[in-house]
């Protein structure tokens, strides 16, 4: 019979044997810094089903190339145990440490002689991981490596499902776990304006995510998309998108979810040029902003960067894009007074903006001054100086462009 699911996966994307062992060995590049050596006859032994469960490198792989986890690709684990690392594990290992998130599980004990229950405890390591690479994100963004480790930690939840029997809370608890982790995935690929890669983490969070019946990582997942519309510049996509998440009960339930949803939705519009709607977007933010119990129990990806101060950084998007520079930098400055210490790399793209709004009103010296403070290993952030090197030179031709230019190249 073979292995069905990774035909039909190949066959969704249209790829050949051959194709399929480029994707994977680019992918192997991508997280290791050299290319892979997978050739076409380690793809036949993974279709013929010589090869129930590759080695952990070419699992996150192949998830990178086919954006589904390995057991959505046909792949088996041995019973009763994962297994245990290998070379190559150790080498992506050493890679996520820079994150602070272990790549992969290292089991080295001897599979238990009774089949294995999984249990909360084994979901509160995994989120205790995960909270690792939240951390990372905040402060790095856009980081391949991240985007990897977030990929490993749902290989290693939906693995975890398939080594033994668990509750029903606990199945739910895993795919939620899985679908959290593909999202930060999808949000570094955003962030590091891989888009492509992005929109394939995104369908596969989606599929996870409804596993789950979690509405909180539901919510992630499609308000995650309504913003990679957004980049990508498509504003009625996105609004689409955006509406998905805002249309789900938790939003009614908890109001800091709403307050999200609507200050998402204000930056979307600001594309548009609807003033009226930004602005009433805006309020519904803050008002729900406002109502939100401080106390109540929420995910860590969310209590960990939405605020007060997150919600005048949308504004400042939304005013910006909108073509109110005035409105923006206000937005900008609130915003920068009330950041959390560990918001990194929402700190940079915030002040990007206010940069971008200052020379907008014609301050192109204050303008340069402000992007000057600002560190560019982000991504996002270096894709947002290059825009504004681009608008100095129109507006701003001369002495404060030639000095500009001079810093940006040393940077």
């Amino acid at each position: 019979m073979g292995n069905q699911a990774l035909q039909m996966a190949l066959d969704d994307a249209g790829l050949t044997q051959e194709k399929l062992a480029q994707a994977v060995n680019k992918a192997i590049e991508r997280m290791t810094g050299r290319p892979g050596r997978i050739g076409d006859r380690v793809v036949r032994r993974w279709l013929s089903g010589q090869t129930r469960w590759p080695h952990e490198l070419q699992r996150r792989a192949l998830t990178m190339a086919l954006g589904r986890a390995p057991a959505e690709l046909g792949f088996v684990p041995p019973p009763g145990r994962l297994p245990t690392a290998t070379p190559e594990d150790n080498v992506n290992r050493r890679q996520a440490l820079a994150t602070g998130v272990v790549l992969g599980a290292a089991v080295t004990a001897p599979a238990p002689a009774t089949p294995y229950r999984v249990g909360m405890g084994d979901v509160r390591a995994l989120q205790g991981r995960f909270a690792k690479l939240i951390a990372a994100d905040h402060k790095k963004g856009g980081d391949k490596q991240t985007e990897a480790a977030a990929l490993a930690l749902a290989d290693e939840a939906v693995a975890l499902r398939q080594r033994g029997s668990c509750s029903q809370r606990v199945r739910h608890a895993l795919y939620a776990t899985a679908a959290a982790c593909v999202s930060s995935a999808m949000w570094a690929a955003t962030d590091g304006r891989r888009f492509d890669a992005a929109l394939r983490h995104h369908e596969r969070a989606a599929s996870l995510a409804q596993e789950s019946g979690d509405q909180t990582i539901l919510f992630r997942v499609w308000s995650h998309k309504g913003s990679l519309y957004r980049h990508l510049g498509r504003p009625v996509d996105a609004l689409d998108a955006n509406d998905v998440a805002r249309r789900l009960s938790i939003t009614r339930r908890d109001p800091l979810f709403a307050s999200l949803g609507h200050a998402r939705h204000a930056a979307i519009l600001g594309l548009t040029r609807d003033k009226a709607g930004v602005d009433r977007a805006l309020g519904c933010a803050r008002e729900a902003l406002v109502r939100a119990d401080p106390g109540e129990r929420r995910p860590l990806w969310l209590t960990a960067f939405y605020d007060e101060a997150e919600v005048h950084s949308l504004a400042t998007t939304a005013y910006l894009a909108a073509g109110r520079g005035a409105e923006a930098e206000a937005e900008a400055h609130a915003s920068l007074t009330l950041f959390r210490p560990h918001l990194v790399r929402s700190r940079a793209i915030t002040t990007a903006r206010l940069a971008r709004a200052q020379l907008g009103q014609g301050e192109a010296e204050r303008a340069v001054a402000t992007a000057a403070s600002i560190d560019v290993e982000h991504p996002r952030v270096r894709s947002m100086l290059d825009s504004f090197t681009r608008d100095l030179r129109r507006i701003s031709p001369g002495p404060v462009y030639d000095l500009w230019e001079q810093q940006w190249k040393t940077a």
